[in-house]
């Protein structure tokens, strides 16, 4: 059989069309690919990685653009490229098998599979020179001593099968496994710097929603969250002229970035912002929030959605966009405002990037706000004339769906109604593409959806933003049900557990089912979080019972591994307080309680308004002597209604 050419160039993905004119003959994963590599009878190349990876570009430059890698792997080969934002299942698969086999994994990723999927080597990046060696090395091994690759393989599926059992037995779901918990998750904090653990310094944002949350029931975690979120916010992994986070942080200060921007990182950190500021009013919080909320959509908003990303380098060199010397300084500012500026942003002559530049962080906030406007004006405008990065606007349902909870939320918070527009738009316009026959895809490009299904993740997300939506006004609550029921049918197990793929799904080597969280919240995590929201919402037991089961099913996770477990901890924060439930009697358009009622409210807890018998929380429930009334319960013990925003408050204190 003749190998075909490179055919990535019709891909929805951007990552995948980045590759469409290498040399090297990629092929997206599919049926078509895998009967190739049968036929041929050689092995797969799987390389996966995603728009905004730095390494997974050396490589590109290095390896997949050289005439003489591709005449070797095209040869002996058949070569699949892979979105892992595209497909997470694949992404997740592959990479529990690099990591089993050499302790560590990270993209680009590089496998060598059988032609019918199963792995036998894998690694990471590889240099030119080293990968030419790989590329000899495997395909003589698969030539000459194929037994050993078949037994391998064989040996690493069934690792990988047994590796994705069903979690251990845990303890009974209590305040005091949550306050557990938190101890282990606060014994690994830096004290110094926030964060938990170590450099490299991924933004905690599950973790620190769940101790925002914990603060709320037992008064005390709250020191924790502001001392990450202050210098995460102060630091150089947060973009001090533009606004949103960048992916992680090198070092244990949070100065120098990864520099690429995701959407789901700045959406779940919108969240956290948001709450704290909700919660404490604090100035810093206020501005990181309205500054997080305005890069999402300005910078990646696309047809009411919003992109993935923004990639790490600029023609090339990683970070160039965003780094600064002092000479620049002056250059766009003068000597006088060039100095005051270096010394606000710590931009010095040794600098603290690479080649003497530096990245901008903002350690205490300027004495002259109005000066400091005027900076900041004039170097956003200078940085706008240089080469910026590449965007990934691929729409991913989960995301979004992310994004969505978290300007509704700021919405609230901030007191910006745009951001509850920015937020209906969006779920608008993803369930008008991406809900296609009645099942989600995972992603678009362009306005055109890929092929690639929906996973967990991507139904819970979703879920849980329109049922954000719906106790903000919306009408959401028979999409959000609608998406809640094809979970259950196609991703639940019967014992609590979820896999992340459906039912019907392509047959991987195995199905997903990772209940830890990762660079996002675990999908089982997230569509218990839906489906509490959803059982108090609609009163449907299929919902209660099934959130209640997932809940039980991991809380082995709160006891063993709770730093993993950060979106587990929120939903258990919630649900050992009810969940909580406001319903506020009155006009929903113009209602002083209901306002006072989402300022007040715990994170986790449900709020709606409306008139008598409106909704299922507002069952029998009215005004009290032609006032508004706020009735507080907990499962479905209810208080007596209230009708002040100071009664609400002492309600709410009662109510742990």
């Amino acid at each position: 059989m003749t190998p075909r050419g490179n055919t990535l160039g019709g891909a929805t993905s951007p990552y995948l069309r980045q590759h469409a004119d290498n040399p090297v003959h990629w092929q997206q994963w599919g049926a078509q690919a895998l009967a190739e590599a049968a036929e041929r009878d050689v092995p797969i190349l799987l390389s996966v990685g995603y728009a905004a990876c730095h390494w997974c570009h050396v490589m590109a430059h290095e390896s997949f653009e050289s005439a003489d890698v591709a005449a070797v792997a095209n040869a002996h080969f058949v070569c699949i490229k892979v979105d892992r934002e595209e497909r997470p299942d694949l992404d997740a698969v592959y990479m529990a098998a690099t990591v089993g086999l050499t302790g560590q994994g990270g993209w680009p990723m590089t496998c060598f599979l059988t032609p019918d999927g199963r792995p036998f080597f894998a690694g990471t990046y590889y240099p030119k020179d080293a990968f030419l060696q790989l590329l000899s090395a495997v395909e003589q091994t698969w030539r000459e001593r194929r037994d050993e690759v078949e037994r391998a393989s064989d040996g690493i599926a069934g690792e990988l099968r047994a590796m994705a059992g069903g979690l251990p037995g845990g303890p009974a779901l209590q305040p005091a496994l949550c306050d557990d918990a938190v101890a282990a998750v606060l014994r690994d904090e830096d004290r110094r710097h926030g964060g938990f653990g170590r450099a490299p310094k991924f933004p905690p944002s599950a973790l620190l929603e769940a101790l925002l949350r914990h603060h709320e029931r037992t008064g005390s975690g709250l020191d924790a969250v502001q001392r990450t979120c202050e210098t995460m916010a102060r630091g150089g992994i947060y973009d001090q002229l533009a606004g949103g986070f960048a992916r992680y942080s090198v070092d244990d200060a949070w100065v120098v970035p990864h520099f690429e921007k995701m959407l789901y990182d700045n959406a779940l950190l919108l969240r956290v912002y948001a709450h704290w500021a909700r919660r404490t009013g604090n100035p810093l919080a206020r501005k990181v929030a309205d500054e997080t909320a305005r890069f999402i959509i300005d910078e990646l908003g696309d047809g009411g959605m919003f992109a993935s990303s923004l990639d790490a380098d600029a023609d090339g060199a990683e970070g160039s966009t965003y780094v600064w010397t002092p000479a620049q300084l002056r250059d766009v500012l003068g000597d006088d405002d060039g100095a005051w500026a270096a010394s606000l942003f710590g931009v010095t002559e040794a600098g603290t990037f690479e080649h003497g530049t530096s990245v901008l962080q903002l350690r205490a906030d300027p004495d002259d706000p109005v000066r400091f406007a005027g900076v900041r004006e004039a170097l956003l405008a200078a940085r706008a004339r240089r080469v910026q990065p590449g965007r990934d606007a691929k729409i991913v349902t989960a995301w979004n769906g992310l994004a969505i909870t978290a300007l509704a939320e700021a919405a609230v918070a901030l007191g910006r109604p745009g951001y509850l527009d920015a937020a209906t738009e969006c779920a608008r316009a993803l369930l008008g593409l991406h809900l296609v026959d009645g099942r989600l895809r995972r992603a678009s490009l362009g306005g055109t959806v890929g092929d690639s299904a929906g996973i967990l993740e991507d139904y819970a997300a979703l879920a849980t933003g329109l049922l954000t939506l719906y106790q903000l006004g919306g009408d959401w609550l028979p999409e959000a049900s609608a998406l809640l029921d094809t979970a259950l049918d196609h991703f639940a197990d019967a014992d609590g557990r979820w896999f992340d793929t459906a039912d019907d799904a392509e047959a991987l080597v195995l199905r997903p089912a990772d209940p830890l969280d990762g660079a996002t919240p675990s999908g089982a995590a997230l569509v218990t979080e839906a489906l509490q929201l959803a059982a108090h919402l609609t009163s449907e037991q299929r919902y209660a019972t099934a959130a209640a089961a997932s809940l039980a099913a991991a809380t082995s996770i709160l006891d063993r591994a709770a730093r993993s477990g950060g979106h587990w901890l929120a939903v258990a924060e919630a649900a050992v307080r009810g969940p909580l439930q406001i319903a506020v009697a009155c006009d929903p358009n113009d209602s002083e309680l209901l306002t006072a009622a989402r300022a007040l409210a715990p994170g986790g807890a449900i709020v709606v308004g409306g008139r008598a018998d409106s909704t299922e929380l507002l069952a029998g429930r009215d005004r009290v002597g032609g006032r508004d009334a706020a009735y507080v319960c907990r499962g479905r013990v209810c208080d007596l209604p209230v009708t002040t925003a100071q009664d609400l408050a002492a309600a709410l204190s009662r109510a742990v």
